[in-house]
This record gives structure tokens, C-alpha cells and sequence, in this order.
């Protein structure tokens, strides 16, 4: 067990998951706010992020990214399809094969929701010392770690 060796509190662990689940709420509030102005979902949010990258990728690469079926990804992909945020190419080396690109409105839409965030993120900060602000950033790689590794 990682930390002091000391067993982990169940009523601290209890606290800290009303904790978190406030904290989600609070800040997926601000998120919906901005959501709803481009009419996108959360899946469909993160979805732009999966594919927010240079590449264009198949539908099974975003199946896989998003750990969905196929056709859940194609529904998605549908739906920002018609809003502007994706778009549909055929391969150069094989017009068969169909690939997914975010387009500029969808890259725009992902930075002005990742600016808020780093917004409410800021405001966070401000609350926190030096010290506190170390500690909670190191606390989260850990946790990032974690969920990195667990996907695998």
C-alpha cells in the first residue's frame, strides 16, 4: 500500500467521494452552461477531444478511444457531423476507407471549453498556497497514473 503504511480511514474515504461527486457536479454545472450554447452532449464533448489531434482516425480508432461500440461512435459522430464540429474524408490510399476530422469550428468549441475550465481551475488555485498547490498537482498526476493505467 502506497502513503504512510498506515490503513486507509473509510469515513475519509467516504468524505472524500461526497467530495469529489460535489466537486463534479459543481464544475460539470459551468461546463453544461457552455455545452448547451454549442449543443453537445458530455460524450460527444469528450469525443472532440479524442479526435482533437492533427490525424484523422477510422471509426473503429474512436470506438476504441472512446471504449464504445462502433455504431454508438457512428450516432455520435453523426450528431457533431451535422452541428460543424467533424467531418467525414475518404483515405488518399483507399477512397473506401472513411475517416474522422475535427474540423475548426469543433477545435474551437474544445479550446473555449478547456479555457473555462483552466478558468474555474484558477479560481481554485487562488484559495491555495504555494505548498497546498504543489501537493494537490502531485496528488493528481498520481491519480492520472492511475486511471492511465487502469484503461489498459
Amino acid at each position: 500500500m502506497a502513503g504512510s503504511g498506515t490503513e486507509i480511514d473509510k469515513e475519509n474515504t467516504e468524505e472524500l467521494a461526497d467530495i469529489i461527486m460535489s466537486l463534479q457536479r459543481c464544475f460539470m454545472m459551468n461546463l453544461t452552461k457552455e455545452l448547451s450554447l454549442g449543443q453537445v452532449s458530455f460524450p460527444q464533448y469528450f469525443l472532440l477531444g479524442h479526435i482533437g489531434g492533427p490525424e484523422a482516425l477510422t471509426m473503429s480508432e474512436i470506438a476504441k478511444k472512446m471504449n464504445h461500440t462502433t455504431a454508438a461512435a457512428t450516432g455520435m459522430i453523426d450528431r457533431l457531423e451535422n452541428l460543424g464540429y467533424v467531418q467525414r474524408i475518404h483515405a488518399e490510399n483507399d477512397r473506401r476507407k472513411v475517416l474522422v476530422k475535427i474540423t475548426k469550428k469543433g477545435s474551437a468549441l474544445v479550446a473555449h471549453i478547456r479555457q473555462d475550465i483552466i478558468n474555474n481551475l484558477t479560481q481554485v488555485m487562488e484559495l491555495l498556497t504555494d505548498d497546498e498547490r504543489h501537493a494537490w498537482l502531485r496528488i493528481y498526476r498520481k491519480v492520472f497514473a492511475y486511471c492511465q493505467n487502469s484503461k489498459q
